[in-house]
C-alpha cells in the first residue's frame, strides 16, 4: 500500500456541501458518538466538501480519467497529475495518499476499485480493501473526516446495492475499532444513489447525523 506522502493542510472539524440538498447542509463530527452517528450520506460535489480527506475512485494509472476521478484531478490542478505520475501505477484494492494541492482538504486517498466481472474474480474483497485501507490511512495520518464516492459503481459497473453494502459494512467495522476517522461521509452524485446508502444504513434521510441549521458565528 502506498502511503508515502503526508499532507500538511490544517484539518477541519465539520463537513459541508456546496449547494447541498436541504437536509444535507452541515454534518457535525464527534468521534465519541456511536458509530451510526459518525456516518452520513450527502448528495453533492465531493470536491467541495469541507473534510480532511476525500477518496478518489481512481484507475490503476492514478493519472485521472472520467467521472469522479477526472473531477478531482481538474479541481486539484496539474500538480496532482505530476505527483501521481511519479508514484507509478497501483492495483485494485490498493489506496494511495497524496496531497490535495488546490483542493481545500488535507489529502486525497486514491482507491483503485475493481472492474465488475460477475463477482467471481475477487471483486468484493478488492472493493472491501479500498474502504478498509482508506480508513486505515485516516487513522495513520490523523485525518478526522473523510468522504467516499461510490467506488467502482460507474464505468466499472459494480452493482450499486452490493457496493453500498460493502462500503457501509467495512466502514462501520473500521469505526468500531478506532476513533478515527471521526466522521465518514458517503457523497453521492444522484438522489438514487443516496437513497441506496440510506436504505443500507437502515434509516430515512439522515437528520440524526446531519444538522441543517446555520452554525453560530
Amino acid at each position: 500500500m502506498h502511503n508515502r506522502t503526508r499532507a500538511s493542510k490544517r484539518p477541519s472539524t465539520a463537513a459541508s456541501v456546496s449547494q447541498p440538498e436541504p437536509d444535507d447542509k452541515f454534518v457535525r463530527m464527534d468521534s465519541s458518538r456511536p458509530v451510526e452517528n459518525r456516518v452520513a450520506v450527502v448528495r453533492g460535489d465531493i470536491t467541495k466538501l469541507e473534510v480532511d480527506a476525500i477518496v478518489n475512485a481512481a484507475n490503476a494509472s492514478l493519472c485521472g480519467g472520467g467521472g469522479v476521478d477526472g473531477a478531482i484531478h481538474r479541481a486539484a490542478g496539474p500538480a496532482l497529475l505530476e505527483h501521481c505520475r511519479a508514484l507509478g501505477s497501483s492495483r485494485p484494492g490498493e489506496v494511495t495518499l497524496t496531497p490535495a494541492f488546490e483542493l481545500p482538504m488535507t489529502a486525497i486517498l486514491h482507491a483503485v476499485g475493481p472492474v465488475w466481472s460477475g463477482g467471481g474474480r475477487g471483486e468484493p474483497a478488492q472493493l472491501r480493501s479500498c474502504y478498509a485501507k482508506a480508513c486505515a490511512l485516516c487513522q495513520e495520518h490523523g485525518l478526522q473526516s473523510v468522504a467516499f464516492p461510490a467506488i467502482s459503481t460507474g464505468a466499472y459497473r459494480y452493482p450499486r446495492k452490493d457496493a453500498a453494502r460493502i462500503a457501509v459494512e467495512t466502514v462501520q467495522s473500521a469505526l468500531d475499532e478506532s476513533p478515527l476517522p471521526g466522521l465518514v461521509v458517503f457523497c453521492c452524485f444522484s438522489e438514487g444513489d443516496a437513497r441506496i446508502y440510506r436504505d443500507v444504513l437502515g434509516r430515512c434521510p439522515p437528520k440524526t447525523a446531519v444538522d441543517s441549521r446555520p452554525r453560530p458565528g
